[in-house]
């Protein structure tokens, strides 16, 4: 109920800011369940792939469709109407950055000498500079790979997510893994 709530809020504060794309509202939840609106964004955010996990929505490509005109109706997208979207399990995100944690996780530079990346069965990897040879600059994103787990129920996510962050080793260049 209380994300059901939060969707339809959502849709409001599109609706009353006229906006017709694909965006991001943003909102904090207290331990009540109770929300309040943070910020909308006009863009696709980092987050968005934990949306897409679990909507089974490719919300960049729709965004760049429904940019050039196109309405969610249209088969390359192929929702119907914005009620037609429905959540489906649980999705986490987690990014591993190279940034060390004893020295405040700030950024690391080096050269990863070995690295492999957390997959397998409803486990979503988006790469960044995430391979064997990749120089580590001072001056880079620190981020290596998100890796984003779907599973059902909500303790099945927690373990995928577990399970994908120990499979992704990274040798010569300090992670936020452990």
């Amino acid at each position: 109920a209380t994300g059901q709530k939060r969707y339809e809020d959502a849709g409001k504060v599109a609706r009353q800011g006229g906006y017709g794309s694909a965006g991001t509202v943003e909102c904090l939840v207290d331990k009540s369940g109770n929300h309040c609106f943070i910020e909308m964004n006009p863009r696709i955010q980092v987050e968005h792939t934990v949306t897409e996990m679990v909507t089974g929505v490719d919300l960049v490509r729709a965004q760049i469709l429904i940019a050039e005109g196109h309405p969610l109706s249209t088969p390359e997208i192929g929702i119907p109407s914005q009620d037609a979207v429905h959540m489906n399990g649980y999705a986490l995100q987690c990014r591993v950055t190279t940034e060390a944690p004893a020295h405040n996780f700030a950024p690391d530079p080096g050269k990863i000498t070995a690295y492999r990346s957390g997959r397998g069965l409803g486990v979503r990897p988006d790469r960044g500079n995430d391979f064997t040879g990749a120089e580590i600059s001072p001056y880079y994103d620190s981020l290596l790979v998100k890796v984003t787990p779907w599973a059902h129920p909500f303790t099945g996510v927690c373990r995928q997510a577990i399970r994908a962050t120990r499979q992704a080793p990274v040798r010569a260049a300090p992670t936020n893994l452990p």
